[in-house]
Protein backbone atom coordinates (compact mmCIF):
# COMPACT_ATOMS: atom_id res chain seq x y z
CA UNK A 1 0.00 0.00 0.00
CA UNK A 2 1.33 3.63 -0.55
CA UNK A 3 0.12 7.04 -0.35
CA UNK A 4 1.57 9.71 -2.68
CA UNK A 5 3.88 7.41 -4.25
CA UNK A 6 5.42 6.32 -0.83
CA UNK A 7 5.39 2.93 0.75
CA UNK A 8 3.33 3.44 3.86
CA UNK A 9 5.38 2.05 7.03
CA UNK A 10 4.49 -1.43 8.30
CA UNK A 11 4.68 0.15 11.97
CA UNK A 12 1.50 2.43 10.83
CA UNK A 13 -0.05 -0.28 9.19
CA UNK A 14 0.28 -2.68 11.91
CA UNK A 15 -1.20 1.00 13.94
CA UNK A 16 -4.36 0.92 11.79
CA UNK A 17 -4.89 -2.62 10.44
CA UNK A 18 -8.58 -1.53 8.47
CA UNK A 19 -6.32 1.58 7.07
CA UNK A 20 -7.58 2.10 3.41
CA UNK A 21 -6.55 5.62 1.50
CA UNK A 22 -8.59 4.90 -1.43
CA UNK A 23 -5.32 3.29 -3.06
CA UNK A 24 -5.23 0.00 -4.74
CA UNK A 25 -7.26 -2.39 -3.86
CA UNK A 26 -8.71 -3.12 -0.28
CA UNK A 27 -6.80 -6.02 0.68
CA UNK A 28 -9.04 -9.06 1.80
CA UNK A 29 -8.54 -12.29 3.71
CA UNK A 30 -10.58 -15.22 3.50
CA UNK A 31 -10.17 -17.73 6.31
CA UNK A 32 -11.54 -21.44 6.05
CA UNK A 33 -10.49 -24.71 6.05
CA UNK A 34 -13.28 -26.24 8.25
CA UNK A 35 -16.70 -25.92 8.13
CA UNK A 36 -19.86 -28.35 8.00
CA UNK A 37 -20.66 -26.25 4.45
CA UNK A 38 -19.18 -27.09 2.17
CA UNK A 39 -16.14 -24.40 1.99
CA UNK A 40 -13.84 -25.96 -0.60
CA UNK A 41 -16.62 -24.89 -3.29
CA UNK A 42 -17.57 -21.46 -1.46
CA UNK A 43 -14.14 -20.17 -0.91
CA UNK A 44 -13.34 -19.78 -4.74
CA UNK A 45 -17.12 -18.35 -5.09
CA UNK A 46 -16.76 -15.71 -2.69
CA UNK A 47 -12.95 -14.82 -3.82
CA UNK A 48 -14.92 -14.31 -7.65
CA UNK A 49 -17.58 -11.91 -6.15
CA UNK A 50 -15.13 -9.61 -4.62
CA UNK A 51 -12.41 -9.53 -7.22
CA UNK A 52 -14.96 -8.89 -10.03
CA UNK A 53 -15.89 -5.77 -8.44
CA UNK A 54 -11.78 -4.28 -9.29
CA UNK A 55 -12.16 -3.46 -5.40
CA UNK A 56 -10.47 -6.20 -3.36
CA UNK A 57 -7.39 -8.17 -3.42
CA UNK A 58 -8.15 -11.25 -1.99
CA UNK A 59 -6.29 -14.06 -0.62
CA UNK A 60 -7.22 -17.28 1.30
CA UNK A 61 -5.86 -18.75 4.64
CA UNK A 62 -6.58 -22.69 5.23
CA UNK A 63 -6.59 -23.95 8.39
CA UNK A 64 -5.39 -27.61 9.17
CA UNK A 65 -8.16 -30.12 9.05
CA UNK A 66 -9.98 -31.40 11.86
CA UNK A 67 -7.74 -32.53 14.81
CA UNK A 68 -4.82 -30.89 13.09
CA UNK A 69 -2.29 -28.92 14.71
CA UNK A 70 -3.97 -25.77 14.95
CA UNK A 71 -1.07 -23.93 16.79
CA UNK A 72 0.60 -23.74 13.14
CA UNK A 73 -2.89 -21.86 11.56
CA UNK A 74 -1.60 -18.03 12.28
CA UNK A 75 -2.70 -15.80 9.64
CA UNK A 76 -0.83 -12.60 9.28
CA UNK A 77 -4.37 -10.47 9.95
CA UNK A 78 -3.06 -7.33 10.71
CA UNK A 79 -1.53 -7.57 6.51
CA UNK A 80 -5.30 -6.76 5.44
CA UNK A 81 -8.15 -4.49 5.47
CA UNK A 82 -10.76 -7.22 6.30
CA UNK A 83 -11.01 -10.50 7.35
CA UNK A 84 -14.17 -12.50 5.86
CA UNK A 85 -14.48 -15.87 7.76
CA UNK A 86 -16.06 -19.08 5.50
CA UNK A 87 -14.75 -20.50 8.71
CA UNK A 88 -16.99 -23.32 11.36
CA UNK A 89 -14.42 -25.86 13.33
CA UNK A 90 -11.86 -26.55 15.60
CA UNK A 91 -10.77 -23.49 17.77
CA UNK A 92 -8.20 -21.91 17.21
CA UNK A 93 -4.90 -21.22 19.19
CA UNK A 94 -5.16 -18.47 22.37
CA UNK A 95 -2.36 -16.84 20.35
CA UNK A 96 -4.28 -16.54 16.98
CA UNK A 97 -7.51 -15.81 18.92
CA UNK A 98 -5.74 -12.86 20.48
CA UNK A 99 -4.16 -11.61 17.34
CA UNK A 100 -7.37 -11.60 15.63
CA UNK A 101 -8.90 -9.51 18.95
CA UNK A 102 -6.49 -7.20 18.03
CA UNK A 103 -7.16 -6.72 14.66
CA UNK A 104 -11.03 -6.19 14.79
CA UNK A 105 -10.08 -3.79 17.71
CA UNK A 106 -8.04 -1.50 16.49
CA UNK A 107 -9.94 -1.19 13.27
CA UNK A 108 -9.58 -3.99 11.04
CA UNK A 109 -12.82 -5.53 9.36
CA UNK A 110 -14.40 -8.51 9.86
CA UNK A 111 -16.97 -10.15 7.82
CA UNK A 112 -19.17 -12.96 9.08
CA UNK A 113 -20.49 -15.47 6.30
CA UNK A 114 -23.44 -17.97 7.05
CA UNK A 115 -22.41 -20.15 9.16
CA UNK A 116 -19.36 -18.57 10.28
CA UNK A 117 -21.95 -17.41 12.96
CA UNK A 118 -22.40 -21.07 14.11
CA UNK A 119 -18.09 -21.12 14.83
CA UNK A 120 -16.68 -20.67 18.64
CA UNK A 121 -19.17 -20.54 21.25
CA UNK A 122 -16.48 -20.68 23.75
CA UNK A 123 -15.00 -17.03 22.32
CA UNK A 124 -16.56 -14.39 24.72
CA UNK A 125 -14.81 -12.25 22.56
CA UNK A 126 -16.01 -13.50 18.52
CA UNK A 127 -19.30 -13.29 20.17
CA UNK A 128 -19.37 -10.03 20.60
CA UNK A 129 -18.16 -9.68 17.27
CA UNK A 130 -20.72 -11.31 15.59
CA UNK A 131 -24.00 -9.88 17.99
CA UNK A 132 -25.64 -13.27 17.60
CA UNK A 133 -24.98 -16.87 16.81
CA UNK A 134 -26.92 -20.04 16.66
CA UNK A 135 -26.07 -24.02 17.14
CA UNK A 136 -22.99 -25.56 19.54
CA UNK A 137 -25.39 -25.55 22.47
CA UNK A 138 -26.24 -22.08 22.42
CA UNK A 139 -28.89 -20.86 24.56
CA UNK A 140 -30.66 -17.25 25.47
CA UNK A 141 -30.27 -18.17 28.81
CA UNK A 142 -26.33 -18.72 28.45
CA UNK A 143 -25.33 -16.59 25.50
CA UNK A 144 -28.06 -13.89 25.43
CA UNK A 145 -30.90 -12.10 23.81
CA UNK A 146 -32.48 -13.31 20.09
CA UNK A 147 -32.78 -10.58 17.96
CA UNK A 148 -36.02 -9.69 16.00
CA UNK A 149 -38.01 -7.01 14.21
CA UNK A 150 -41.38 -5.87 15.48
CA UNK A 151 -43.64 -2.95 14.59
CA UNK A 152 -40.05 -1.71 13.14
CA UNK A 153 -38.43 -2.20 16.29
CA UNK A 154 -35.46 -4.44 16.73
CA UNK A 155 -36.29 -6.26 19.91
CA UNK A 156 -34.11 -8.06 22.25
CA UNK A 157 -35.76 -11.42 23.29
CA UNK A 158 -34.31 -12.90 26.26
CA UNK A 159 -37.06 -15.98 26.19
CA UNK A 160 -35.60 -19.15 27.19
CA UNK A 161 -34.86 -20.87 24.15
CA UNK A 162 -32.52 -22.96 21.93
CA UNK A 163 -30.63 -20.75 19.34
CA UNK A 164 -30.22 -21.89 15.72
CA UNK A 165 -32.73 -23.35 13.47
CA UNK A 166 -33.96 -22.97 9.95
CA UNK A 167 -36.93 -24.41 7.84
CA UNK A 168 -36.49 -25.87 4.17
CA UNK A 169 -34.32 -23.95 1.31
CA UNK A 170 -36.80 -21.54 0.05
CA UNK A 171 -36.67 -18.51 -1.90
CA UNK A 172 -37.72 -15.55 0.65
CA UNK A 173 -38.24 -11.67 0.82
CA UNK A 174 -35.79 -9.44 2.39
CA UNK A 175 -36.75 -6.65 3.91
CA UNK A 176 -34.15 -3.64 4.47
CA UNK A 177 -34.02 -1.43 7.89
CA UNK A 178 -31.78 0.86 7.61
CA UNK A 179 -31.57 2.58 4.70
CA UNK A 180 -29.91 5.05 5.45
CA UNK A 181 -26.70 2.95 6.30
CA UNK A 182 -23.69 2.99 3.67
CA UNK A 183 -24.09 -0.80 2.87
CA UNK A 184 -28.05 -0.76 2.25
CA UNK A 185 -28.24 3.32 0.72
CA UNK A 186 -30.49 3.04 -2.68
CA UNK A 187 -31.24 -0.81 -2.23
CA UNK A 188 -34.95 -1.85 -2.53
CA UNK A 189 -36.86 -1.98 0.54
CA UNK A 190 -38.05 -5.20 -0.45
CA UNK A 191 -36.42 -7.70 -2.48
CA UNK A 192 -36.40 -11.39 -2.96
CA UNK A 193 -33.22 -13.78 -2.02
CA UNK A 194 -33.18 -17.36 -4.01
CA UNK A 195 -33.94 -20.10 -2.31
CA UNK A 196 -31.73 -20.35 1.01
CA UNK A 197 -31.31 -21.30 5.06
CA UNK A 198 -33.54 -18.73 6.57
CA UNK A 199 -31.69 -18.68 10.05
CA UNK A 200 -33.98 -17.72 12.76
CA UNK A 201 -33.40 -17.60 16.67
CA UNK A 202 -29.85 -16.60 16.48
CA UNK A 203 -28.75 -15.66 19.98
CA UNK A 204 -26.03 -13.98 21.70
CA UNK A 205 -24.57 -10.13 23.63
CA UNK A 206 -26.01 -8.62 20.74
CA UNK A 207 -24.66 -5.25 21.74
CA UNK A 208 -23.74 -2.34 19.08
CA UNK A 209 -25.62 -3.80 16.51
CA UNK A 210 -27.39 -2.42 13.73
CA UNK A 211 -29.76 -4.76 11.92
CA UNK A 212 -29.85 -3.69 8.40
CA UNK A 213 -32.27 -6.36 6.92
CA UNK A 214 -34.58 -9.20 8.05
CA UNK A 215 -36.93 -11.92 6.56
CA UNK A 216 -40.13 -13.38 7.86
CA UNK A 217 -39.85 -16.45 9.13
CA UNK A 218 -42.46 -18.27 7.91
CA UNK A 219 -44.60 -20.83 10.76
CA UNK A 220 -45.56 -22.67 7.30
CA UNK A 221 -41.65 -23.31 6.86
CA UNK A 222 -41.07 -24.49 10.43
CA UNK A 223 -40.11 -20.74 11.06
CA UNK A 224 -40.62 -18.35 14.34
CA UNK A 225 -43.12 -15.85 12.48
CA UNK A 226 -40.84 -13.36 13.31
CA UNK A 227 -39.02 -10.92 11.54
CA UNK A 228 -35.66 -12.23 11.75
CA UNK A 229 -31.73 -10.50 11.26
CA UNK A 230 -30.44 -11.72 7.95
CA UNK A 231 -28.00 -8.80 7.69
CA UNK A 232 -26.30 -7.02 10.21
CA UNK A 233 -23.81 -4.11 10.77
CA UNK A 234 -21.74 -4.56 13.94
CA UNK A 235 -18.96 -2.20 15.91
CA UNK A 236 -16.29 -3.72 17.81
CA UNK A 237 -13.78 -1.06 19.14
CA UNK A 238 -12.70 0.38 15.97
CA UNK A 239 -13.61 -2.10 13.95
CA UNK A 240 -17.00 -2.70 11.96
CA UNK A 241 -18.37 -6.27 11.42
CA UNK A 242 -20.99 -6.88 8.34
CA UNK A 243 -22.61 -10.53 9.29
CA UNK A 244 -24.33 -11.95 6.58
CA UNK A 245 -26.35 -15.14 7.35
CA UNK A 246 -27.38 -15.64 3.66
CA UNK A 247 -25.74 -17.92 1.54
CA UNK A 248 -25.70 -21.68 2.46
CA UNK A 249 -24.76 -23.34 -0.60
CA UNK A 250 -23.25 -22.38 -4.13
CA UNK A 251 -27.11 -21.97 -5.69
CA UNK A 252 -27.67 -19.61 -2.85
CA UNK A 253 -24.81 -17.80 -3.79
CA UNK A 254 -25.13 -16.98 -7.04
CA UNK A 255 -28.30 -14.48 -5.91
CA UNK A 256 -27.58 -11.20 -7.06
CA UNK A 257 -28.94 -9.62 -3.90
CA UNK A 258 -26.25 -11.89 -1.79
CA UNK A 259 -23.57 -10.83 -4.21
CA UNK A 260 -24.29 -7.01 -4.08
CA UNK A 261 -24.14 -6.53 -0.34
CA UNK A 262 -21.69 -9.34 0.67
CA UNK A 263 -19.54 -6.91 -1.82
CA UNK A 264 -20.80 -3.65 -0.28
CA UNK A 265 -20.84 -5.01 2.98
CA UNK A 266 -17.07 -6.16 2.60
CA UNK A 267 -15.76 -2.56 1.75
CA UNK A 268 -17.77 -1.08 4.62
CA UNK A 269 -16.05 -3.01 6.75
CA UNK A 270 -12.78 -2.34 5.73
CA UNK A 271 -13.54 1.37 4.79
CA UNK A 272 -16.32 2.66 6.69
CA UNK A 273 -17.91 3.66 2.90
CA UNK A 274 -19.45 2.30 -0.22
CA UNK A 275 -18.67 3.36 -3.29
CA UNK A 276 -20.02 0.36 -5.07
CA UNK A 277 -23.35 1.48 -7.31
CA UNK A 278 -26.41 -0.28 -7.78
CA UNK A 279 -26.33 -2.66 -10.37
CA UNK A 280 -29.43 -3.29 -12.86
CA UNK A 281 -30.10 -6.53 -12.74
CA UNK A 282 -30.83 -5.79 -8.77
CA UNK A 283 -33.45 -8.40 -7.36
CA UNK A 284 -36.91 -7.01 -7.28
CA UNK A 285 -39.99 -7.63 -4.70
CA UNK A 286 -41.08 -10.27 -6.52
CA UNK A 287 -38.50 -11.79 -8.40
CA UNK A 288 -35.39 -13.03 -7.49
CA UNK A 289 -32.34 -12.58 -9.46
CA UNK A 290 -28.97 -14.60 -10.32
CA UNK A 291 -25.58 -14.75 -11.57
CA UNK A 292 -23.57 -17.49 -13.03
CA UNK A 293 -19.89 -17.42 -10.92
CA UNK A 294 -18.75 -20.42 -11.45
Amino acid sequence: MSMNGRALSLPLLLAFPGLSFGVGPIQVLIVDGQNNHAWQQTTPMLRKILESTGRFKVDVATSPPPGGDMSRFQPRFAAYNVVLSNYNGDSWSPETKAAFEEFVRNGGGFVSYHAADNAFPEWKEYQRMIAVGGWGGRTTQQFGPVLRVRDGQTVRDASPANCGHHGNRLPFQVTMRDPKHPIALGLPTVWMHAADELYDTLCGPAENVDVLATAHSDPANLGTNENEPMLMAIRYGKGRVFHTTLGHDPEAIQCTGFIVTLQRGTEWAATGRVTQRIPADFPKADQASTRSIR
